[in-house]
């Protein structure tokens, strides 16, 4: 066995714990898939971390519990981490972002996982999947997010094929991606956590990112003016946060937007409706905005018209009346002039 390089036990009806498996006699593994299974216990603290040559741990889809072993550390080869729906908790270790530098997925969705996103994050320069959704961080966003390049543009990476399956939420539902698929998706998913502050400016940098979920938290503030240079986002939910502020323009320019949920926010003023927003005409989309008005919302904006189409020409406002008085005197006082100047000339 210690020239095994692929160990695939998923979707089975394994049990038992980590800790019974010699991890020293596995040093070859490349890939570790245990995912969709009834495993119980801890990840091993110690040993787990002899896996120096492993690029992919899998292990989601189980009742593992226990904070993450910081022998993970040691696994600096690893290109994907996936954690998710276990019953994980403690906080999210810096190391991840310093040691684990060749990361391209990571995923922790469905754990009990606390603690604030730690800058260091930000170090995972090729990461292309980044999941935390569904846990208890709290805390701002990281700025710092822009310089995840692998969301930017990580076509270039060449990934070996595996079929590796995670499931992501979106467009509203839990999806399943798998294999070269799921090597080709970029996405970063915060959502149903108690993070809170601003959504930060450098998100909008991460031009290559099909997928942004930060639903389900305590953000505030605007939704980022830029966010139409996402020009690959596919599916966009910011809803039930306290966002405040006008929906961008920008917004208009997301030609490949297949689905957008902004509910449940503070959001005012007319809703864009230009190029593929016309599309999204669900109202569904924009509802628990009180403030909002337009298409497709029964909420009409001043000026609209019987369809709640924006009026072509002058919208009235509180001056027009002031402006009508000031044209009618200026007007008389002209006309007195002219005819003081034609009498006089007589």
């Amino acid at each position: 066995m210690a020239l095994l390089c692929y160990l695939d036990l998923s979707n089975n009806h394994l049990s038992g714990e980590l800790s019974s498996i010699d991890w020293k006699g596995l040093q070859s593994l490349e890939i570790l898939d245990l995912s969709n299974n009834n495993l119980s216990g801890k990840i091993p603290s110690s040993s787990i971390g002899f896996l120096v040559s492993l690029e992919r741990l899998i292990l989601s889809n189980n009742s593992l519990y226990g904070e993450l072993p910081s022998s993970l550390k040691y696994c600096t080869s690893l290109l994907s981490l996936d954690l998710g729906n276990n019953k994980l908790f403690g906080i999210l270790p810096t190391w991840i972002g310093e040691n684990l530098v060749s990361l391209l997925m990571l995923n922790l969705r469905a754990n009990s996982i606390t603690g604030e996103i730690p800058q260091q994050l930000c170090h995972l320069m090729y990461l292309r999947i980044l999941v935390l959704a569904q846990n208890k961080l709290s805390g701002f966003i990281p700025t710092c997010l822009g310089n995840l390049y692998g969301l930017v543009d990580g076509f270039w990476l060449q990934v070996n094929p595996y079929d590796e399956t995670m499931m992501i939420v979106a467009k509203g539902r839990e999806l399943e991606y798998y294999g070269e698929i799921l090597n080709e998706v970029m996405a970063v998913d915060l959502s149903s956590n108690n993070l809170s502050g601003n959504i930060p400016t450098g998100i909008t940098m991460l031009l290559g990112m099909f997928l942004l979920n930060l639903s389900i938290n305590h953000l505030t503030g605007k939704i980022p003016r830029d966010i139409g240079d996402l020009r690959s986002l596919e599916s966009l939910d910011l809803s039930r946060n306290q966002l405040s502020g006008e929906i961008p323009q920008s917004i208009s320019s997301l030609n490949f937007l297949s689905y957008l949920n902004l509910s449940n926010n503070n959001l005012p003023g007319r809703i864009p409706s230009r190029n593929q927003l016309q599309t999204l005409n669900e109202s569904s989309n924009y509802f628990g905005n009180p403030q909002l008005c337009g298409s497709p919302l029964s909420n009409k904006c001043p000026g609209d018209d019987d369809d709640g189409r924006p009026q072509i020409g002058k919208v009235s406002n509180g001056n027009d009346d002031e402006e009508e008085k000031i044209g009618f005197y200026s007007g008389m006082a002209l006309g007195f002039i002219v005819g003081f100047l034609l009498g006089f000339r007589v």
